[in-house]
């Protein structure tokens, strides 16, 4: 054995694919000293048995991009490293077997045509010409990606590990690394073992590409890497007599994916019920192991087979394959630094994708590690999206359940969640549920999304048309804005900064002016240094040196770590994350005022309690800190107040505002609302990746101000001009519906995509966000352009505007 250096720049613990791709990569930028520490042999974990499916598009544009990205790169490994891939560009085809899988998969060409992948919906004949063996019987739609492919994932492994060394990096096999070093809330180095020997390589950096071992080597550290294996099924047959090359073939409506492969075929599975796998751990000599058959839990996925693929039929059985695999809560994988330890990095939990995600994922891993910035916005499957809970293993035994299957399951909008909920509850949770709330989840948070009438199923029907909650909608809707709305908001992130600190600090981190006045709300943005946006946010003055950021539920763990990222040694700063510690109720609409009066003595006229200022007043018998803000465009207040009055509060507003038209309204209408104002959605229309002048957020910004994160490239744009712009779209047609990712059409070109969109009740039609190139042009440029929407292949016409066509002067919020 090849004895562990003492010291290495950077530590990668874990030699599948992950790992070897991650090493790749920072060898191919120069880096020395990287170190790759396996614990038995590479691609003994989960590697060596993948299926090697190279799917390129994903649900997102830059997911897409690493995803291409892997196919180029598995390409050229062969000719660079001299190890055969395997890599073969076959084509996939998806088939629909019901109307609504169609209208998915029809939706899903219309995005890879806007991501720039070559696709092309295909008739049922024209599948059978392409597969002669399938029975399209009951196929009714399909689509055909001709650079899709397959490959040998075990060799591509090992070709990474090639190039890799090549480039100067070290990688060593059966090296057990036993715990991560850290001093001061940062990386120092690794203990390893190896039979006998034990050591120590000091290092400044470690990737966690532990794969299903990732979980508890991260919690050993503090850090939360909420992942489970579960037990994965394939069977290959025997050589089946004339069988020629094919395209990989996706039935989802059956849960099967077909692939040939030296005259034989492979048929996997992705079961609507998953078996969850490892609970108490993995035995210290696994590596290369199998798992025991289970055949009645593939029988179905089977016989379904032998109908489609009646040449299964008479085929025998060479491998009855189980093996286990990573699944996370959300069915994405972890990338980037870990929040509770500087210097620790991550890429694991790929959800049976890993291989066609790993070479993208090296590569982005690398380029965030060597410029401190990600290359591209990353959100999906940024390591800080996940909460510290998630990582109990009972909970993601029962999550992972459902996540295995989610892979092919129908991705219906507004699908929710259904195993291991119900764990984090607000004050007023059973309050809202005896009056009609339909829950979803964010962040482990159940929160009210819409509530059924007396004698209504509380329950989703999913559609790609009205579901049954959109008159519900409608009805929450047009109460905020003729009466009402009462939300419960108390899912947003609350955190306190405070010392003597607290406003340089702030002005540094924020786009906007943060020394106003005690008792003024500030929105404003965190940037990066290339004026990309990083956090979305209010900022509440409290006192003199004591703030209060307001941020979204899903994103609270992303902005804690950002700002304590940028924490410096010598400020005098305290960063108290407060979620729990408060509620929050909305109260919003043109009856909002009439309403807070009738239960608190406070004034809430404009001249006393103007717009974007907060107060504490009293409220029933007792208090709360009013903020005059809003997220819909009326107004109104959000009111944060202690737990434990929070149910008090509530009845009191309740009471107060049934002669008033008062409704309890979720989350669907929120967001309605506020899409009707062009109000922006961080991670859909705004990301680490969007210029805030670009994203229409200039309003924001107080160059003037002095020095601030970002301010350079914000002059820098200003100067320079807008290459794309943020314009909200209104569907002509009262009819189609709008989600996101539909294609923008300008003069007949696909130019982008929607990045958020909602049904306008109050403007009568479906209503969207996205970017528009517009180099050196003029607003009237810009408008002056005929718009569509792509929806599933059929365009529909759209009005544009860069205003936002619901009360543009924002008068209403000022009433």
């Amino acid at each position: 054995m090849t004895t562990p250096p003492a010291n290495a720049r950077v530590v990668i613990i874990g030699g599948g694919i992950s790992g070897c791709s991650v090493a790749y990569h920072l060898a191919k930028l120069g880096w020395s000293d990287i170190v790759l520490l396996e614990r038995k042999q590479l691609t003994s974990g989960t590697t060596w048995h993948a299926a090697g499916l190279i799917g390129q598009l994903r649900a997102s544009q830059n997911m897409t991009k690493l995803a291409k990205y892997s196919a180029d790169l598995y390409v050229r490994l062969e000719a660079e490293t001299g190890i055969a891939t395997g890599m073969r560009q076959n084509g996939s085809i998806t088939v629909a077997l019901t109307r609504d899988r169609k209208e998915e998969i029809y939706r899903q060409a219309t995005l890879a045509r806007a991501f720039d992948v070559e696709v092309n919906e295909v008739s049922p004949t024209e599948v059978k010409e392409m597969y002669p063996h399938l029975n399209i019987r009951d196929v009714v739609g399909a689509v055909h990606l001709p650079l899709d492919g397959q490959c040998d994932p075990a060799n591509i492994a090992m070709a990474l590990a090639k190039g890799a060394r090549q480039r100067g990096a070290k990688i060593l096999e059966n090296v057990k690394v036993t715990s991560v070093l850290q001093k001061d809330g940062r990386v120092t180095g690794v203990t390893w073992t190896a039979g006998e020997e034990s050591g120590v390589i000091e290092a400044d950096l470690v990737v966690n590409c532990g794969g299903m071992w990732g979980r508890d080597l991260a919690g050993a550290s503090g850090v939360t890497l909420p992942l489970h294996a579960c037990e994965h099924f394939y069977i290959v047959t025997e050589a089946i007599p004339n069988l020629t090359r094919l395209p990989v073939l996706r039935v989802p409506d059956e849960c099967a994916y077909y692939k040939e492969d030296a005259g034989k075929m492979m048929l996997g599975a992705f079961e609507p019920k998953a078996k969850p796998w490892g609970m108490d751990g993995i035995r210290e000599d696994f590596c290369f192991d199998q798992l025991p058959e289970d055949f009645d839990h593939f029988q179905p996925i089977l016989e379904m087979a032998v109908n489609r693929m009646p040449l299964l039929e008479t085929a025998g059985i060479h491998t009855f394959f189980n093996g286990p695999e990573s699944f996370t809560p959300d069915d994405r994988y972890y990338l980037g630094e870990a929040p509770e330890v500087k210097g620790y990095w991550v890429a694991a939990g790929y959800n049976s994708i890993g291989i066609v995600s790993s070479g993208g994922a090296g590569f982005a891993l690398a380029q965030w590690m060597n410029d401190g910035e990600p290359p591209f916005d990353l959100w999906d499957v940024d390591i800080r999206r996940a909460q510290p809970f998630q990582k109990n293993r009972r909970y993601l035994k029962e999550r992972v359940t459902e996540t295995l299957g989610l892979l092919y399951a129908d991705h219906f909008p507004y699908r929710q969640m259904e195993t291991a909920r119900g764990i984090r509850r607000t004050p007023l949770h059973e309050h809202l549920k005896s009056r009609g709330a339909v829950f979803g989840e964010v962040a482990g948070w159940e929160r009210a999304n819409w509530f059924a009438r007396a004698g209504q199923e509380r329950e989703y029907r999913y559609s790609w048309k009205r579901q049954n909650w959109f008159g519900n909608q409608k009805d929450e809707h047009l109460a905020v804005r003729n009466t009402a709305g009462l939300f419960d908001m108390s899912s947003f992130g609350k955190i306190k900064i405070e010392g003597k600190h607290a406003l340089p600090y702030l002005q540094r981190l924020c786009a906007n002016q943060m020394d106003v006045a005690i008792g003024r709300i500030v929105y404003t943005q965190m940037l990066n240094m290339a004026g990309g946006i990083e956090s979305d946010l209010t900022v509440t003055r409290l006192s003199e040196t004591a703030f209060f950021a307001v941020v979204p539920g899903a994103t609270l763990q992303r902005d804690l770590a950002w700002m304590r990222k940028h924490l410096r040694s010598d400020e005098h700063v305290v960063i108290t994350d407060l979620t729990a510690a408060e509620s929050v109720l909305v109260l919003m609409g043109p009856h909002a005022r009439n309403i807070i009066s009738k239960v608190s003595p406070n004034n809430f006229s404009n001249e006393v309690f103007p717009f974007g200022t907060a107060q504490e007043i009293e409220i029933g018998m007792g208090l709360a800190r009013a903020h005059r803000v809003t997220y819909v465009g009326e107004l109104g207040w959000e009111l944060y107040i202690s737990a434990d009055q929070t149910a008090h509060v509530f009845e009191e507003l309740e009471e107060a505002g049934r002669a008033s038209g008062l409704k309890l309204c979720g989350l669907h209408a929120l967001d309605s609302c506020r899409i009707e104002k062009a109000f922006r959605h961080f991670g859909h229309d705004i990301t680490d990746e969007d210029h805030v002048l670009e994203a229409g957020l200039g309003f924001a910004v107080k160059t003037g101000k002095g020095d601030f994160m970002g301010r350079d490239a914000v002059l820098r744009k200003r100067e320079a001009g807008l290459s794309r712009r943020m314009v909200q779209f209104r569907l002509r047609d009262p009819q189609p519906l709008l989600f996101h990712n539909e294609a923008i059409v300008r003069d007949g070109k696909i130019v982008s995509i929607i990045t958020s969109a909602n049904y306008g009740h109050h403007l009568g039609a479906a209503i969207g966000m996205g970017y528009v190139p517009c180099e050196g042009e003029t607003d009237a440029d810009v408008l002056g352009s005929t718009y569509e929407v792509e929806i599933a292949g059929v365009r529909h016409a759209a009005e544009a505007s860069l205003k936002p066509m619901y009360d543009p002067t924002a008068e209403r919020t000022r009433m």
